[in-house]
């Protein structure tokens, strides 16, 4: 009889687990009760549920707890590299880096002249003389033979050593009308008017320094004569318009042979100009030569301020010398 009544309560039992299986988690519960119930009334106990038995403390004098490790600190991202190609350019590929208070003027036709160039039909002007120099020619030393095979590797030509720079350049304008006057509109025009005026009539534009650049080179020369063609055209050399000039294919700018040989271009080819301030020209063979050439005559005022103080050196010491004999006697140095 007891075996019956077990029997009946384990099936009762199973049925209750299968539906628990079924219906999830909450349906297990309301299952178990019922099957509680259900053993309830036939008589027999649930049995207890079995609970997992809990894992023994370990001892802190036998097994300490492990320390846990710093978290490394957070190292910097690498330096980023930024790499660029850059031209190559030469020393005197550009003029010195700084502000620049004159423009570019691009795209220019320049035409080869020399000093005592003979008048001919598109150049009707003799170059022995210049618009500021009547006695041009002589004062430069010679005549600046063109031919290439005529010049020297110093950009000179190879029967003199010239007395002037032989890098110069003609642009069309003049500022003096004459000996004893300047243009109306010269002082309103030129930037530099009022730092170099000396008097009425001498001009302010003579040995001032430009940029010429043909390719990756660049030149550098002194403004010597007026031309090509016309010397009032100030809206082009010292505005924003294009020469006035229509001959020789409008050129704007006369190089002398120096310049042609050193930027390597020839007449009526296309360049583009500047001017430039003293302190921008670099070191070049443009440096070298010349009574008119600011670094020349710089070196020859720093040699002479040396030579001068060598000598009021050497003749205080003279005077020390004698003051000392005189004191002392001629016996006194044995």
């Amino acid at each position: 009889m007891f075996v019956e009544r077990y029997l009946s309560s384990f099936v009762v039992v199973a049925s209750l687990a299968a539906a628990v299986s079924v219906f999830g988690q909450g349906a297990s519960t309301v299952s178990a009760t019922g099957a509680a119930a259900a053993l309830k009334k036939s008589g027999a106990a649930p049995a207890p549920a079995k609970s997992k038995p809990a894992a023994p403390a370990k001892s802190a004098a036998t097994a300490p707890p492990k320390p846990t490790p710093p978290k490394p600190a957070a190292q910097p991202p690498p330096p980023r590299t930024i790499t660029a190609t850059l031209p190559n350019f030469t020393s005197s590929a550009m003029p010195h880096l700084g502000y620049a208070r004159y423009p570019w003027k691009v795209d220019i036709v320049a035409t080869v002249f020399w000093v005592g160039e003979e008048p001919t039909e598109n150049n009707p002007t003799p170059n022995d003389k210049s618009s500021w120099d009547t006695q041009w020619m002589q004062n430069y030393g010679g005549y600046d033979d063109p031919d290439p095979s005529k010049r020297s590797d110093n950009f000179t030509p190879v029967g003199f050593t010239p007395k002037q720079n032989p890098f110069y350049v003609a642009l069309p304008y003049n500022d003096v009308i004459d000996f004893d006057s300047h243009k109306p509109e010269a002082s309103k025009v030129i930037p530099w008017f009022k730092q170099r005026f000396v008097r009425s009539g001498k001009t302010v534009l003579k040995g001032t320094w430009i940029a010429i650049r043909y390719g990756n080179r660049v030149c550098y020369a002194q403004w010597e004569d007026c031309g090509p063609f016309v010397t009032d055209d100030h809206e082009y050399v010292f505005g924003n318009s294009r020469p006035k000039n229509t001959s020789n294919r409008g050129a704007g700018l006369d190089i002398s042979p120096a310049v042609r040989d050193y930027l390597g271009m020839s007449s009526s080819g296309r360049c583009d100009w500047r001017f430039v301030d003293v302190s921008e020209v670099p070191a070049g063979p443009w440096r070298s030569l010349g009574s008119n050439n600011h670094f020349v005559t710089q070196q020859k005022a720093e040699k002479a301020r040396e030579h001068t103080e060598i000598s009021s050196r050497l003749e205080e010491l003279r005077r020390m010398r004698d003051a000392y004999f005189q004191q002392n006697g001629t016996g006194a140095v044995r």
